[in-house]
């Protein structure tokens, strides 16, 4: 559900535009709001997972994400739903870092990739629920449907995460303030170098990704149900990498994952912008999807073991990192689309990409850091 509300307005944009009469960058504020939002609240819950237990912080975001939403299900001007978009952000925030905290404190590092790997499962359903059913429910029904579904589902998910219990809390930082949390993590040469990856991985990538539908709908005339399906793909990539994870993570090890994930994240972007028919942006969509997951599941397993003592802190600041990232490139991409094109978003994450796997997997190479099972 953090996912789903997360990706819910990839595919609203032109709906969004169309009924309050707005630009599509203004109508991008439900974008840019919700990630805002969202990283910039990373710095709250972490900390607070670290103190009084993991469950207990996603019980009472989740409880958060169903109010949000169903204030932007009701929101009657564009600056009302960015608002309401905020809040939902702010909300969902609390429950994908500390779910992966939880698996963090639970399951040993030689393992952890390959189970970080298998969450993805939920986090890809997410997504291509939102991006995705989000079109088809703007196409078929009203955009403001989306946001009342995804209270509804907010709120049961709150019920069943209540029923689990509290979660772990670590001893060791309970009387420790969020200052000395912080200075922990970030005293880490390690943990510096996966949150500047990662801050660099979010701007690039989310930010172009959250253009394809706009893009397939403006150059080529899709529905904007049309062009949820073909961003759909982007989660079956993810699929496949969780089917092929174990073996690609014991035969290439993270360093060659981080390059690879970064090659073909390259190449989906460039697909996606040279391809003269919409089809093209099918398998650019779907390397997208398994390249990202490649590079992205390295940096989450680097993540929750760069300061084991705050991992929740740790992976919170990841988090942050991400999608603070994210929000800076939304912020510059909405003006670059809405003066030179989208493709030229494109274009510029087909050129960085590669040089950003390959230098972190350099690096993590140079290290040591492989993480291979055994």
């Amino acid at each position: 559900m953090s996912m789903a509300s997360m990706r819910a307005c990839d595919a609203l944009l032109p709906a969004l535009s169309s009924d309050f009469d707005v630009p599509i960058g203004v109508a991008a504020w439900s974008i840019s709001a919700f990630a805002l939002a969202y990283g910039l609240m990373q710095l709250v819950y972490g900390p607070l997972g670290d103190r009084f237990g993991k469950l207990r912080v996603v019980t009472l975001a989740l409880t958060g994400c169903a109010v949000a939403n169903v204030m932007a299900a009701v929101a009657p001007t564009m600056p009302a739903l960015a608002l309401a978009r905020g809040l939902s952000g702010a909300a969902a925030a609390g429950v994908i870092p500390m779910s992966m905290a939880m698996i963090g404190d639970t399951v040993p590092v030689r393992d952890r990739q390959q189970i970080l790997a298998r969450f993805f499962l939920a986090t890809i359903g997410g997504m291509i629920g939102g991006q995705w059913m989000s079109g088809l429910i703007a196409d078929w029904l009203h955009w403001r449907i989306v946001f009342w579904v995804l209270a509804a589902g907010s709120a049961v998910a709150a019920l069943v995460v209540r029923m689990q219990g509290s979660g772990i809390v670590s001893d060791l930082i309970a009387w420790r303030s969020f200052g000395e949390q912080f200075r922990s993590v970030l005293g880490q040469p390690g943990a510096r170098l996966v949150f500047a990856v990662t801050a660099i991985e979010g701007l690039f990538t989310l930010t172009g990704f959250a253009f394809v539908p706009t893009y397939l709908h403006g150059r080529f005339g899709l529905g904007l149900g049309s062009a949820g399906a073909v961003m759909a793909m982007y989660g079956v990539g993810g699929l496949v990498y969780l089917a092929l994870s174990g073996v690609l993570i014991r035969r290439l090890g993270s360093d060659a994952l981080a390059a690879l994930g970064g090659a073909l994240l390259g190449a989906a972007f460039a697909i996606v912008a040279l391809g003269p028919r919409w089809e093209w942006s099918v398998p650019g969509c779907f390397l997208g999807g398994l390249g990202f997951y490649m590079l992205h599941n390295t940096l989450q397993t680097q993540a929750t073991e760069v300061f084991p003592p705050s991992r929740g802190t740790a992976v919170g600041l990841f988090a942050a990192s991400l999608f603070l990232g994210q929000a800076l490139g939304m912020s510059g991409a909405a003006a670059v689309a809405g003066t030179l094109g989208e493709r030229w978003l494109f274009a510029a994450a087909a050129v960085a990409l590669p040089l950003l796997g390959m230098a972190f997997g350099g690096r993590l190479r140079t290290d040591g850091h492989r993480h291979r099972p055994g």
